[in-house]
């Protein structure tokens, strides 16, 4: 099967059915598979809702966070 003929068959495929293709093969280029990716940062929410929860971390307005965005865009 040439490339060709696999691209044209995927777009055959229905939105979501080439949405997971997608992500297979995407996962399929990186060192740690999405899976593991989307287990660390769920662990790492955890920890900076815990951290945000007992008052440990610094908390910065959404204003303040919008001002630094646009002057950084300059």
């Amino acid at each position: 099967m040439t490339l060709k003929e696999l691209e044209d068959q995927a777009r055959a495929l229905t939105p979501e059915e080439r949405a997971r293709l997608a992500e297979t093969l995407l996962e399929s280029l990186r060192a740690a598979p999405i899976a593991e990716i989307e287990a660390a940062w769920d662990r790492e929410i955890e920890i900076r809702a815990a951290a945000y929860d007992r008052g440990e971390l610094e908390t910065i307005s959404a204003e303040e966070v919008f001002a630094e965005a646009r002057r950084l865009a300059r």
